[in-house]
């Protein structure tokens, strides 16, 4: 995904980005720099275990978006999948974010929304 970083956070490494789908919050990992205001290739981890129908809610259909709810990053796009295992695929726009989750079954296919307090930015080497 394409973000350009806005600002620095509070926290070590916390970054504010915008994206074409909006904007929200992250840690920066990686040995790369921080180019604030530069678009930059990178890839989205959500370390946190989420829960269903608690982290992961179903939302209206119609688009991808990041946008901060308070402390909060929301990210939403479509439910591509969820394994036996717990790990799970979100769709936003043309990249597929992986996580992990337990709970009860989800429809897959469908438009959700994925509350988070952490969220971790990787820089892509292209």
């Amino acid at each position: 995904m394409k973000i350009a970083v806005t600002r620095q956070g509070i926290r070590k490494n916390e970054v504010y980005f915008t994206a074409d789908c909006g904007e929200g919050k992250g840690i920066w990992c990686g040995s790369t720099p921080i180019l604030y205001g530069e678009a930059q290739e990178v890839e989205f981890e959500l370390p946190a275990l989420l829960m269903r129908w608690v982290d992961i809610i179903p939302a209206a259909a119609g688009g991808n978006a990041v946008r901060m709810d308070g402390e909060q990053v929301l990210l939403t796009g479509i439910l591509e999948n969820i394994e036996e295992d717990g790990t799970g695929y979100l769709r936003l726009g043309e990249e597929l974010i992986m996580f992990e989750c337990l709970g009860e079954p989800m429809a897959l296919g469908g438009c959700v929304e994925i509350r988070t307090r952490e969220l971790m930015i990787y820089p892509v080497n292209l």
